[in-house]
């Protein structure tokens, strides 16, 4: 998972960035149209509605809102609110000491109130700009602690826990780590914005608690053990937060026993259709890598990586429609790499419209892409550091301008089309 790997240092290499919260933020750049969000985004059939009507939505990812100074902070959200984008995915979580990132939990049931100020002026400043959030409540991968840092906390396996699957799915069933778990989700939503007033519970800025981001239970590869987490997690989410969507934050595999195609075998021990399903779960979410994934010509000859991808979007759309439940296409990113598919940004650009445009013609609910990144407090750009950033408001000559005008185009059609 390249991505992945990439992402590993992203802690390391802004260490340098993390100044003070507190430091002077800039004037975000606000499109016309965005308004204070009012009302709770609801889940109806297989579509969202909002105040009544219906509601779709392009939106995009910025995990690091959780950590950064405000100019930092509204520096993404600026952008985000300048290309029209009504909802943006950030991670809620940062677990263990003594690594570059700054904790909210630095060990099992403390949280650190100072250190949870970013994250409460990113719900404060979404709520200005008209922006509604995702927040996800632990990582399944290593990057700021994760579901491998639950492990070492109450079982003391201390290596990397997701090179053995063993490790790193005991976090599913473990009673310790799952009651420590469940106290988290418990603090997060409960907890008093400081900017706000209000409990994260209470704030409609706040579209979704996601269980985790991208869960994986290799070990079971029926997929069961991973459901039950899922059913029993997000019962108690959904009663901590009855007001706000609830998700997996999976990345929408099969779990088909007999499929040898990655994505839609059973590999990862993820049943997608069947953790939908779940009563407690409002909407599937669905990520799209084919590159990382092993579907481009360099793994599998002859394989298009924008064909087989519009093909995954089809077929979740599909089957979220017979579940009755909405789809969003949470997460989805092209690098240009020739040897896999994508000879330059104008194939990429040509990817990213045919991904957007089978969410739009396929009823499907949303699409967030990875990732919309903008200035570090020296001014510079944001390092691309894994080959998907997005930045707005650059030169047009700008090698990632077309596909932000086209993020930007496409959220407006979204919304028009809701």
């Amino acid at each position: 998972m390249g991505r992945r790997t990439l992402l590993g240092g992203t802690a390391v290499g802004l260490a340098a960035f993390a100044i003070t919260p507190g430091a002077a933020s800039a004037a975000p750049r606000v499109r016309p149209g965005l308004s204070a969000p009012k009302g709770f985004v609801t889940a109806h059939g297989d579509g969202f509605r909002l105040n009544g009507r219906p509601f779709r939505f392009g939106g995009t990812n910025c995990y690091y809102l959780h950590q950064q100074s405000h100019y930092m902070i509204d520096s993404v959200l600026g952008d985000a609110a300048a290309m029209g984008l009504p909802v943006v995915r950030a991670w809620a979580f940062a677990d263990g000491s003594g690594a570059s990132f700054r904790p909210l939990q630095p060990k099992p049931y403390t949280y650190d109130e100072d250190a949870f100020e970013s994250l409460d002026y990113a719900v404060y400043r979404a709520g200005q700009l008209g922006i509604r959030l995702v927040l996800p409540l632990v990582n399944n991968w290593p990057d700021y602690g994760g579901m491998q840092q639950y492990v070492q906390w109450f079982l003391g396996l201390s290596d990397d826990s997701y090179a053995d699957a063993t490790h790193h799915d005991r976090f599913y069933t473990e009673a310790t780590i799952k009651a420590c778990y469940k106290a988290y989700a418990r603090h997060v939503t409960s907890r008093v914005n400081r900017y706000t007033q209000l409990r994260y519970r209470d704030d409609p800025t706040i579209m979704t608690f996601e269980l985790g981001n991208e869960p994986r239970c290799r070990s079971d590869k029926s997929g069961a053990t991973l459901l039950a987490w899922a059913a029993e997690m997000s019962a108690y989410v959904k009663k901590l937060a009855p007001r706000q969507l609830v998700a997996v934050g999976d990345e929408g595999f099969y779990g088909q026993a007999d499929d040898a195609d990655y994505p839609y075998s059973d590999y990862e021990g993820v049943d997608w259709k069947k953790l939908v399903a779940l009563p407690a779960v409002d909407y599937g979410t669905v990520h799209l890598y084919p590159q990382s994934w092993g579907e481009n010509p360099a793994s599998k000859p002859g394989t298009d990586p924008a064909a087989w991808g519009t093909q995954w979007i089809k077929d979740h759309l599909r089957d979220g429609r017979a579940l009755r439940k909405p789809v969003v296409l949470e997460e989805f990113g092209a690098s240009v790499n020739a040897g896999q598919g994508i000879a330059d940004e104008t194939a990429r650009l040509s990817i990213y419209t045919a991904w957007t445009d089978a969410v739009l013609s396929g009823g499907g609910a949303g699409d967030q892409f990875w990732i919309l990144t903008s200035r570090v407090d020296d001014g510079s750009f944001y390092p691309d550091y894994d080959g998907y950033r997005i930045v707005w408001n650059s030169d047009p000559a700008s090698p990632t301008h077309a596909d932000a005008a086209l993020f930007s185009a496409h959220a407006k059609a979204m919304a028009a089309a809701g």
